[in-house]
């Protein structure tokens, strides 16, 4: 019974202790690694609206550079 008891404090304790501290650190790792996903997923969301305006602002800038230099050419 001593060798159990010894055993239990010495080496079970302390191996279940580092296992759950590990797991709750892998937890709360994974909990950031999926909030940074998710914040990246919605700056690049965001990022490829801007770069679709910019395209669409620069297209209409140059149809209507176009236009001025068919009226000039007239």
């Amino acid at each position: 019974m001593d060798l159990l008891d010894s055993a239990m404090k010495w080496i079970i304790a302390p191996v279940t202790a580092f296992v759950w501290l590990m797991y709750r650190t892998q937890q709360g790792h994974a909990t950031e690694i999926a909030v940074l996903k998710a914040t990246t997923a919605a700056n690049k969301e965001a990022h490829d609206r801007e770069f679709k305006a910019i395209q669409d602002s620069f297209k209409a800038v140059f149809a209507k550079l176009d236009d001025i230099e068919k009226a000039l050419r007239k």
